[in-house]
């Protein structure tokens, strides 16, 4: 925590809560027709000035089973976003997203780092079990990083006419892997 901010840190990113001054790069890479692929949806039409009222609302508007952070790189330049969203306290699960914005990060182990960050803050300090995603069937990048994290395919779905691929990582699968001494995620 830095004064009422969370802040994690990993070894090659710092994950950090949305700020305004985020906006700029956010509206940019909606707005990107390639990255908006990657993500199912259609780029972004408003202007800028309607997309800063909707995004001041977004940062305003706290919600209790879900979580935006900021991807920076360890010198502080924003790079992506992640969150973990859909928490089921019963079932002790969220569902977890990620972006890598700059393409200049890409292929960088910079996305995995953001992952395995974000998964031990929601396993560690949030005392969750289960963590799942989804990802476009053909985004085998995003597949292999996932897998590196330690996910696992359980499942398909057609969502919206996109075919995607679920998976998953449970807390007591790390803890089979440290204690096999296996290299750590």
């Amino acid at each position: 925590m830095i004064g009422d901010e969370l802040v994690l840190t990993g070894q090659r990113v710092v994950l950090r809560e949305k700020r305004l001054s985020d906006a700029d790069n956010d509206y940019a890479w909606r707005s990107d027709p390639e990255l908006s692929r990657y993500d199912a949806v259609s780029p972004l039409k408003l202007s800028f000035r309607e997309f800063m009222l909707y995004y001041t609302e977004q940062l305003r508007s706290f919600k209790e089973d879900r979580r935006w952070f900021a991807i920076d790189t360890l010198e502080g330049k924003h790079i992506g976003n992640c969150m973990y969203y859909d928490v089921d306290k019963n079932r002790k699960q969220a569902k977890i997203g990620v972006i890598i914005g700059d393409r200049e990060y890409w292929d960088k182990g910079c996305g995995a780092d953001a992952v395995v960050t974000l998964i031990a803050h929601v396993f560690e300090d949030m005392g969750l079990e289960r963590v799942y995603l989804d990802t476009l069937e053909w985004n085998v990048r995003a597949q292999r990083c996932f897998q590196k994290c330690g996910f696992v395919v359980c499942g398909h779905v057609n969502n919206r006419g996109h075919d995607f691929v679920i998976m998953e990582l449970y807390r007591s699968w790390l803890k089979l892997t440290q204690a096999d001494n296996s290299q750590p995620i």
